[in-house]
This record gives C-alpha cells, sequence and structure tokens, in this order.
C-alpha cells in the first residue's frame, strides 16, 4: 500500500474507538426497535381500519426499507464522521469488496428496489409462484416472505422475481376471483343444475356482488369417464375469505343439487375388457 492509502486506514481507526463503537451499536439497535414499533402500529391499524389493510402493509414495506438505508448511512456518517478522502477510499473498497463476496446478496437488495416500485405483486397479495400458493406478508432488503394456506412460511430471495413467473391473484385489491369446480353427470338437467349454483354463489356473504358472476359448463373425464364441469367464478370480497368461500359454495350447492335430484357423475371405476 502507498503512503497515502495507510495514512486514511490509520484516519478511520482513529475514529473507531470504544466510544464510537458503542454509539453505532446503539444506532443500529435503535433502528431495529423503529421497524419492530413501525410493525406494530401498523398490525393495530389492520385492525381499526380493515379496508385499508394492504395500502397500510404497503407502506410499512417502504418506510422499512427508508429506516434500513437512510438510518444506516445516516449513523456512518454522523458517527464515524469520516474525512471526505476516508469516505471515497471506504466507498470504492467495499463496493468491489462487497461486489464480489456478495454478488447474490447485492442483486437480491436491487431486485427488492425493483419489486417495490415495479410493483409486479404487492404486501397483501395471493400470488403462485414456483408452485408454491401463498399471501405475501412481507417484500425485505433481502428476501419476499409467503405465507402458504396452511400457514407455512416460505422466503424466496428477491432476484428469483426478475428472472421467473410470478401469478397475482388480487393485484393489489381486497377482492379475488374465486374458482369452484362441480361435476354432474352428461344427462343431468344441466340448465337446472347452472342455476342452482348460481343461485347458491350470489347468496354467500363472502361473495363480492360488485363484479360478475358465472357458471361455465364444460366437458371433463371423472374417474375414466366423461362427465360435465360446472366451474363457477365469483369473486370473494376479502382474500383472507377464499378458502371459507369456496367451502361454503362447495358445501350448499352440493346440497342443492342433491335436494333437486341432480345426477352425478358414476363414482365406479370401468371394469377393464
Amino acid at each position: 500500500m502507498d503512503e497515502g492509502t495507510l495514512k486514511r486506514i490509520g484516519d478511520l481507526a482513529d475514529r473507531l474507538n470504544y466510544q464510537t463503537l458503542l454509539l453505532l451499536l446503539a444506532g443500529v439497535v435503535f433502528l431495529v426497535v423503529l421497524v419492530r414499533m413501525l410493525r406494530r402500529l401498523s398490525a393495530g391499524l389492520y385492525h381499526q381500519v380493515p379496508s385499508r389493510r394492504l395500502l397500510i402493509s404497503q407502506i410499512t414495506t417502504v418506510l422499512n426499507f427508508i429506516i434500513y438505508i437512510f438510518g444506516g448511512a445516516f449513523l456512518f456518517l454522523a458517527v464515524i464522521r469520516p474525512s471526505r478522502e476516508v469516505l471515497l477510499a471506504a466507498a470504492g473498497s467495499a463496493a468491489v469488496a462487497l461486489g464480489f463476496a456478495l454478488k447474490d446478496l447485492v442483486g437480491s437488495l436491487i431486485a427488492g428496489l425493483i419489486l417495490i416500485f415495479d410493483r409486479p405483486f404487492q404486501v397483501g397479495d395471493r400470488v403462485t409462484f414456483g408452485g408454491v400458493y401463498g399471501e405475501i406478508r412481507q417484500i425485505g432488503l433481502r428476501a419476499v416472505r409467503l405465507v402458504t394456506l396452511d400457514d407455512s412460511l416460505v422466503t424466496i430471495p428477491n432476484n428469483r422475481f426478475l428472472t421467473e413467473v410470478v401469478s397475482s391473484g388480487n393485484a393489489g385489491e381486497l377482492d379475488m376471483m374465486v374458482t369452484m369446480d362441480f361435476h354432474v353427470a352428461l344427462d343431468a338437467n344441466l340448465a337446472q343444475a347452472c342455476d342452482l349454483i348460481h343461485e347458491t354463489v350470489v347468496t354467500s356473504r363472502f361473495t363480492y356482488m360488485k363484479k360478475p358472476v358465472a357458471v361455465v359448463a364444460a366437458e371433463t373425464a371423472v374417474s375414466g369417464r366423461i362427465a360435465m364441469r360446472l366451474q363457477a367464478k365469483a369473486y370473494v370480497m376479502d382474500v383472507r375469505f377464499e378458502k371459507a368461500f369456496q367451502t361454503d359454495v362447495f358445501l350448499r350447492g352440493t346440497e342443492a343439487l342433491q335436494r333437486h335430484g341432480i345426477k352425478r357423475p358414476p363414482l365406479e371405476w370401468p371394469v377393464p375388457a
């Protein structure tokens, strides 16, 4: 190393005394506590203003980024107070070292910023990614945390979302389309079956009636035999009630079909010749 570099390193080491390290540690703890307080505040607002639950989650995510990035930069500049030469040297060295040693992490950090501003999905969305379906709970600095419908927490690095396909069911809205399948025999009264299923959907307490309800018919195979699939398409008022909506419609719809004698597909498997 040349003399100028040694001098800058010595200057930086002189500033990192015991008191400075304690201040840095206290600052980091403060940032962590501030973020946790922000999350608790947002959790309280969820219950007070449930109609703005997704907006509150999105604002909380952005504020977390601001606190960590700008708070960390402020701590470095305010506590260590490096000279201009030391700052430039440290920034250059850190950029090169982190670029090689933490390439994947830096890629995830940049991808996280892209996800925040490009918004292919948002906090609170129901998404399908890599065969995993669930609700986005957090878009962090390094990874996205997704909770499946069986309450499993899945952590996915941010940079994976830039190269793979992700499907969002509600795209930032509280309501979301839900499909529910019913199967009837080919010689069943299809018109009556469609009417019964449609009535079941529109009378569900979970249905979002400001959007259309439809029942689509198509042939399909059930137990090796051709049958008719009647697929109900409707919007649930809140994505949190997705499974409750499906269960309600399925139970009442099945009961209505049985009560009116609508033929169902035969249960036995065809006997091989």
